[in-house]
């Protein structure tokens, strides 16, 4: 037994002594002042009915105090029930042994602590709905999803706030990307000027205005911003692409009419501010101008023409190809001549800027084969055994030089050319031919001018003089006398037959000589039997001249002397064109 048990009987046991006490000090009152016992009885009863009726009254209170600690505990019970289920939170274990007071006294503190954590989860609710609700109005997004009404958990608070968060996050980025736009598009509004569009003009007042409440920052929003920047670039390269063409038509017509530089570095330090404002200035010159144009046909046509021939030379056009474009020969000056000839140019222009590697391939090429007719030319003069500096082997170098890179110019041309046509659909013509055609005609003439010359030299062999030897220096030079009448022996025709002979095969190596390629020195050709392979026009030429050689020719001039004094040797030492008439 307790303590305060023990305190709480006591205390009982004392009351019953103090009702005992005052009960015997009653009966002694009354036994000293004489009261009957029908009196006595009386008033015990009244005593007897006044404690009864005192311990009545507390008994009930003490009966009323334990329904109202038991309805409390039923009550605190069913709410705890209720707000654990709100609040997601697991009830505690109750202590069955604990007493009626002890119970209610639990169970109110448990349900004064759920009912504060519903209040303060209700309360962090509705602060937080509330900046929801403002990033949600601001960025236009879906609102965290809690049931109204309801409680929220712990959990679910976390999320809102992790929610909220993002929404900030995701404000913020729209926001930049907002104000970067906005200046992106203020920018090029300011480049462009009035833009001639009023609706893109009103959308972009409307995206680039001071207040920056009035935009909404949702996704379909800035994805219009964005349209509209890209729009306002497109007008930009549009507005562009104008100006520049406005001002390529008055340069060009600058030049037409002789514009002095500094009238055009004038105009064109004015032309400022946005490209709307440049462009009606260029507008304007490009009328002026147009006007000045008119009265100046007939100098503007004669200035074309003289392009257009320019760049017909640079196309390599046939006279046919030229004769083709009518204009050219119309001698009406009108605005309608004048703006074909203006397409015309155009066109032409466009044609050969497509074409310009090959046409300076071409040239190259055409700059080679000139070289190689050099060459040619230098190898049928004898007056080039006479150099002693070393020509002859660098002209010899060049030659093999030029034999080797003419052919690869003309294959790597032909499969250029090929993939040109393939590229654009027609053919590439070199004066009115294509490039095969062209290559085998210049071939052709080639081969032709060599055999005439061929023949011509072989004639004119007997007209052909050795130069004669310079003397040794510091040595008496002799001058040769006049000739004298010298008996001529019976074999001197014989002599006359050799020494023509011998000249005649010297005119003919020196007007012939040309360095066989590689494959000629290889496969030599007999006389008389035509040879069946593939060759390149070059080679080929080379393999013509090697039929009328029978002999390889002299590398320089001293190997030709002694070839020259060998054969007239041979011939019972006769006379040598060199030698001085004294000696004969």
């Amino acid at each position: 037994m307790s303590r305060d048990t023990r305190k709480s009987e006591v205390l009982g046991s004392t009351l019953l002594c103090s009702i005992n006490t005052a009960i015997a000090r009653l009966k002694d009152i009354w036994n000293t002042i004489g009261i009957e016992e029908e009196m006595r009885v009386q008033r015990m009863e009244t005593v007897k009915k006044h404690t009864e009726n005192l311990f009545n009254d507390m008994i009930k209170e003490e009966e009323n105090l334990q329904e109202r600690l038991e309805k409390s505990i039923q009550y605190c019970e069913r709410e705890l029930k209720v707000l654990s289920q709100q609040l997601s939170m697991e009830l505690p274990t109750i202590d069955e042994n604990q007493t009626i007071l002890q119970k209610e006294k639990n169970l109110s503190v448990l349900l004064e602590y759920y009912a504060s954590e519903k209040d303060e989860r209700m309360s962090e609710l509705k602060q937080l709905k509330e900046q929801e609700e403002e990033l949600c109005n601001d960025i236009c997004s879906t609102p965290y999803y809690i049931p109204t009404g309801s409680i929220p958990t712990r959990q679910q608070l976390d999320e809102l706030k992790q929610y909220i968060k993002e929404l900030s996050e995701e404000k913020a980025r729209r926001f930049v990307a907002f104000t970067g736009l906005r200046h992106q598009i203020r920018q090029i509004m300011k480049e462009i000027g009035q833009i001639p569009n009023p609706i893109l003009e009103k959308e972009a007042e409307e995206a680039v205005c001071e207040d920056e409440d009035v935009f909404l920052l949702t996704n379909e929003n800035l994805k219009a911003l964005k349209v509209l920047f890209q729009q306002l670039e497109i007008a930009k390269e549009s507005l562009v692409s104008t100006r520049n063409s406005l001002e390529n038509k008055v340069r060009e017509l600058w030049v037409l009419l002789q514009v002095p530089q500094e009238e055009q570095q004038a105009f064109g330090t004015s032309v400022t501010g946005s490209i709307a404002d440049a462009i009606k200035k260029w507008e304007m010159e490009l009328s002026n101008l147009q006007e000045l144009k008119k009265q100046n046909l007939k100098k503007f046509i004669g200035n074309i023409r003289q392009e257009l021939g320019s760049y017909w030379d640079k196309c390599m056009f046939s006279t046919k190809q030229r004769e083709a474009f009518r204009p050219y020969f119309n001698v009406d000056i009108t605005e309608d001549v004048l703006k074909e000839h203006d397409e015309e140019l155009l066109k032409i222009k466009m044609y050969y800027e497509k074409g310009k590697d090959l046409f300076d391939a071409i040239t190259k090429r055409e700059s080679i084969w000139k070289q190689f007719l050099d060459l040619e030319k230098k190898a049928r003069d004898p007056n080039r055994f006479a150099n002693r500096g070393g020509a002859l082997l660098k002209e010899e170098r060049e030659r093999t030089r030029v034999q080797k890179l003419l052919p690869k110019l003309e294959d790597e041309l032909k499969m250029s050319i090929e993939k040109w046509e393939e590229q654009n659909g027609s053919s590439f013509l070199i004066y009115g031919q294509k490039f095969d055609d062209y290559v085998k005609i210049q071939w052709d003439e080639h081969h032709q001018k060599e055999h005439r010359k061929q023949d011509k030299g072989g004639k004119n062999d007997s007209n052909f003089r050795t130069p004669l030897k310079r003397p040794f220096p510091g040595s008496a030079q002799v001058t040769p006398s006049k000739a004298r009448k010298v008996n001529v022996p019976s074999n001197q025709s014989t002599v006359r037959s050799v020494s023509s002979s011998s000249n005649s095969t010297v005119g003919s190596v020196s007007q012939n000589y040309s360095k066989p390629p590689s494959s000629a020195r290889k496969s030599p050709v007999k006389a008389g039997i035509p040879e069946i392979s593939q060759r390149t026009p070059l080679q080929e030429t080379m393999v013509n001249q090697q039929r009328v050689k029978f002999n390889s020719p002299p590398s320089s001039y001293s190997e030709f002397m002694s070839e020259h004094t060998k054969k007239s040797s041979s011939s019972s030492g006769l006379l040598n064109s060199t030698v001085d008439e004294e000696k004969v």
